[in-house]
């Protein structure tokens, strides 16, 4: 169902949203190009874009300008940064992780990306459980990371717990084992 394991967070920061879209992986040719391995859904440029963030050190994020981008493939895209000229000086960005602006990702996430539901609440069973603070994609299911009671709470997302995501809402209307909330309050 989904194939690889990607950590998308959503942070509140200074009145911007800000959500982890993948990291840079690897520089390409000798003209400063860098590969961005991302998890929004589908094979996507930063088209519309004009900065993306780069997190330099945990909880700092400098912004970068987009001078081009170029779908790879659905997991994947070259993105030219404006002032990085050179491999060597793209190299220093490597494995950094990257963010955009909500606003920003939502123009050019998939909408069936499990990475769209961030910042979704999780209702089950009628019962708001809070928003989703983190996507965590892995082979046979997605894993949704709320703050229950002050607790940090994973709600797994597969086809037996989930009963239907209405977008217009922003809710994720889930059904969940008897006792699984119970080790989190």
């Amino acid at each position: 169902m989904f194939g690889t394991f990607f950590v998308c967070d959503y942070l509140a920061a200074d009145m911007n949203e800000y959500i982890n879209i993948g990291k840079l992986v690897a520089t390409f040719g000798v003209k400063g190009e860098v590969i961005l391995k991302h998890a929004l859904g589908k094979k996507t440029t930063l088209k519309g874009v004009e900065a993306i963030f780069i997190e330099q050190q945990k909880n700092s994020y400098l912004p970068y300008f987009v001078q081009s981008s170029k779908a790879k493939d659905t997991e994947e895209m070259y993105v030219q940064i404006e002032g990085i000229e050179s491999k060597e000086s793209a190299h220093r960005l490597i494995q950094k992780n990257v963010w955009l602006l909500d606003d920003d990702f939502r123009k050019i996430a998939g909408k069936t990306a499990p990475i769209s539901l961030l910042g979704y609440s999780i209702i089950n069973e009628g019962e708001n459980l809070g928003p989703i603070e983190e996507v965590m994609e892995q082979p046979h299911q997605v894993l949704l990371r709320i703050t229950l009671n002050g607790n940090e709470a994973l709600i797994p997302l597969h086809e037996e717990t989930l009963h239907k995501i209405d977008r217009k809402k922003k809710e994720v209307h889930v059904v969940l084992p008897d006792g699984l909330l119970e080790i989190y309050r």
